[in-house]
């Protein structure tokens, strides 16, 4: 890092700089240290925005395959065996099945996010166009909204692409967010946080957003042939949620995501269930903290077991 001193008219402004290489390209992080510091306060914010670069550059990491170094091709090679024994066939999903999946799906896709609508308000809703005068009209279209992109992800035959992504964020919130299908704005930041106001998870720098996905694009089309279907969907999710493209809406997209990488690799679609709710969000902090990405398939292999209880 070095500092950069300019003179404007009769004042001295300094910044910290720093330069570093990321793939083919060389990126530059600046902040203002200030004007006309003297060299006690200069030494003081130096070592201040030293900091926040290092973090930031935290940020700008590119997407590698996130399997290298923990997962070995004998524990790739029983994933493959456990798809192959739980026999994960979407041919057996009868339109019966489809029907009971996407209401379900909906109904706890959006309780997970904080909906209001239960089960049977979330059923009579698509099924019979039922709806609930208390609830907020927000609620009920991301219920139509859900319902309709599972239909959508059914018919596509695109795997993943900036454009369906988007397409996604704009089927389901197309009646409740004004900025459906549009990632976020350059200076719009994301920041997750509990009910108690602890940051959990930060997005992407708005100006990484595009170049991150097309990253997370180009690994899956890299290894779409080699790893099993499972472990492409739980990797293209984790990293997609990760990166947080949209101002709101990025869980939702991300499990519709997860669902086509699924299905375009022959496996039924997967219902992240409410009750699960606490176990899912550890598995998402355990794979961006540590790049463990583990704990999210054995999520998906238990909740394909209450798949095949709930569609008989």
């Amino acid at each position: 890092m070095y500092v950069e001193k300019r003179k404007y008219y009769a004042k001295t402004k300094y910044w910290l700089a720093h330069s570093f290489r990321e793939g083919g390209k060389i990126h530059k992080i600046r902040k203002l240290l200030g004007t006309d510091l003297s060299e006690e306060i200069l030494e003081d914010r130096i070592k201040k925005a030293e900091k926040l670069i290092l973090e930031e550059i935290e940020k700008y990491k590119i997407i590698k395959d996130p399997l290298n170094d923990k997962i070995s091709k004998e524990e790739i090679n029983f994933i493959k065996r456990l798809q192959t024994e739980a026999n994960l066939k979407i041919v057996h999903l009868s339109e019966t099945d489809w029907k009971t999946f996407s209401e379900v799906f909906s109904y706890n896709t959006n309780a997970i996010e904080g909906s209001g609508l239960t089960l049977k308000e979330t059923e009579k809703i698509i099924e019979k166009g039922e709806w609930p005068i208390e609830k907020p009209k927000e609620d009920i279209a991301e219920a139509l909204g859900v319902d309709e992109a599972i239909s959508f992800i059914r018919k596509t035959k695109e795997h993943i692409s900036l454009d369906l992504i988007k397409k996604f964020h704009q089927i389901v919130f197309k009646n409740s967010k004004n900025f459906a299908g549009e990632f976020r704005k350059r200076g719009e930041e994301v920041v997750v946080r509990t009910g108690t106001g602890v940051v959990v998870h930060e997005g992407a720098p708005s100006t990484r957003v595009t170049t991150l996905l097309t990253e997370l694009i180009a690994w899956y089309n890299k290894y779409k042939n080699d790893y099993p279907g499972i472990l492409l969907a739980a990797v293209v999710h984790n990293q997609f949620e990760n990166i947080h493209p949209f101002a709101d809406g990025n869980g939702r997209v991300g499990r519709i995501l997860l669902n086509n990488i699924l299905l375009k690799n022959n496996l039924p679609p997967l219902n992240i269930d409410l009750k699960n709710q606490r176990e899912y969000y550890a598995t998402l902090q355990t794979y961006e903290n540590d790049g463990n990405i583990r704990p999210t398939i054995e999520l998906i292999l238990k909740e394909y077991k209450n798949l095949k209880k709930l569609i008989k």
